[in-house]
């Protein structure tokens, strides 16, 4: 079947951003903010991707492992001080572990940030509105136009049919790469070298439970989590082996993540384990939406049969999307290698620095998962090269594809440092605008500066 059909640019911005995740969105205020005339399309009527329509919860730590300094800032910081002022998270200075916030894991949980997803669509809203970027909402990437070694134009299709964008400057936000990859970039999909990709997950929230029960459950076995052959038994382990003795749990996981939101008596559960879900194909993800949904119920059921305070527990809601963990990672102008994060290294470029764990789900098999953990008080850095694609001059990748190698893209793939990741992209791509420069002949200590002024900590 051949189908054309002739379309006309409708839309000229100097940048664009494709997705509006929590890396698409600091992106697209970035970029405004550096005085460029911003457009954000997203498929969703809302902001927040991940942690709006797939409710994952918490934001994962910003803070150096051993929960003293505050890592990640920026835009980063100033969104969870507008959540915490409309009472819509809870301050990561707040929080300590183990506790019911970081499902009483102490590793690699210190300092993360509950929050309510509703007041994050808001405050994206406004963050957005007050620095002048032109939202289009209900709003799919299609293709891209790429004439010597540039986009020229991207199609996209919105409610009213498709359309063209032709900006100055693209910036890949809509996790998978997908921008890059119809322009041609090289990419590796998951981890080449095992031929796996890291499980999805079906989040959930549940209401009414009772703080104190299943805290005291807790508080009884608190000393009884381990790590057997790779897999962790931790929280309600003790729970789930009744269950699968009973007959009641079938599913190959021997824990459940549990963390606690801004109120105590709603929880948002990280357990539902799909493997084998290709991310970039639609087949696939219908295939973990159902299964997801049908893993839910069972982990809901077994909560209300099962765990202590959660006899009357109400299922709220289960995300809209699947959450994934890793579908593409883009070939760059560098990348970032896992034993760079165990290193703690910190190059010149750098454009974010963290200390997020690396987290390899089901490398094992489908119960297990890998969790290396920095000493505390380091961190890494990550270079401006890993968000430049090979072979596009104005294009920057951000978020979960970036250019980084599997295991490597386990530790930065969390939405924390995804949403810094915006922050610099954003940043790069009005400065590569205003100047007429190739992406990848930024000056990044000019980069560095813009983004210290604009509250990062580098």
């Amino acid at each position: 079947m051949i189908y054309s059909k002739e379309l006309k640019a409708v839309y000229t911005p100097e940048v664009l951003v494709v997705g509006g995740g929590p890396s698409g969105f600091c992106a697209a205020v970035a970029a405004a903010r550096n005085g460029a005339d911003v457009m954000l399309v997203e498929q969703n009527g809302f902001c927040g991707g991940m942690a709006t329509a797939g409710l994952v919860a918490p934001f994962m730590t910003c803070y150096d492992q051993g929960g003293t300094e505050m890592l990640i800032r920026g835009l980063f910081e100033e969104t969870v001080n507008r959540l915490c002022a409309i009472g819509g998270a809870i301050h990561p200075s707040k929080i300590d572990a183990p506790s019911a916030f970081t499902s009483y894991i102490t590793v690699g949980h210190k300092r993360v940030t509950p929050f309510r997803a509703e007041a994050l669509k808001l405050v994206i809203d406004e963050m957005l509105a007050e620095a002048g970027v032109k939202v289009l909402y209900h709003t799919s990437f299609v293709d891209a136009e790429v004439k010597d070694g540039r986009i020229e134009s991207v199609i996209v299709h919105r409610k009213n049919g498709l359309c063209v964008i032709t900006p100055k400057i693209v910036i890949d936000c809509t996790g998978d790469g997908d921008v890059a990859a119809a322009s041609g970039v090289p990419f590796e999909l998951g981890n080449e070298k095992t031929g796996k990709i890291q499980p999805a997950t079906m989040f959930f929230r549940i209401g009414n439970v009772d703080l104190s029960k299943i805290e005291a459950d807790y508080m009884e076995n608190i000393d009884n989590f381990y790590r057997k052959d790779g897999v962790n038994y931790r929280s309600l382990h003790w729970w789930v082996e009744k269950a699968r003795e009973a007959g009641d749990w079938n599913l190959d996981r021997v824990s459940v993540g549990l963390f606690r939101g801004v109120d105590e008596d709603e929880w948002s559960i990280n357990t539902s384990r799909i493997m084998g879900i290709d991310g970039t194909d639609s087949e696939s993800l219908t295939r973990g939406e159902i299964e997801g949904r049908q893993q839910v119920d069972q982990i809901f059921k077994f909560f209300v049969k099962y765990v202590p305070g959660c006899e009357n527990a109400k299922l709220l809601q289960t995300g809209s999307t699947l959450g994934i963990r890793e579908t593409r990672h883009i070939k760059g102008k560098k990348c970032l290698m896992v034993e760079d994060l165990l290193n703690c290294a910190v190059p010149e470029d750098s454009v974010v620095i963290a200390a997020n764990s690396v987290d390899i789900h089901g490398k094992f098999g489908p119960r297990s998962n890998e969790y290396i953990a920095l000493p505390a008080g380091k961190y890494y850095g990550i270079p401006y090269g890993t968000m430049v694609p090979e072979g596009i001059s104005n294009l920057l990748v951000s978020g979960r594809c970036i250019s980084a190698e599997s295991d490597a893209a386990g530790a930065v793939r969390v939405m924390t440092p995804c949403m810094a990741l915006g922050q610099a992209a954003g940043t790069a791509a009005a400065m590569a605008a205003s100047s007429d420069t190739p992406v990848a002949d930024l000056d990044t200590g000019l980069l560095r500066e813009k983004l210290i002024a604009g509250g990062v900590r580098l």
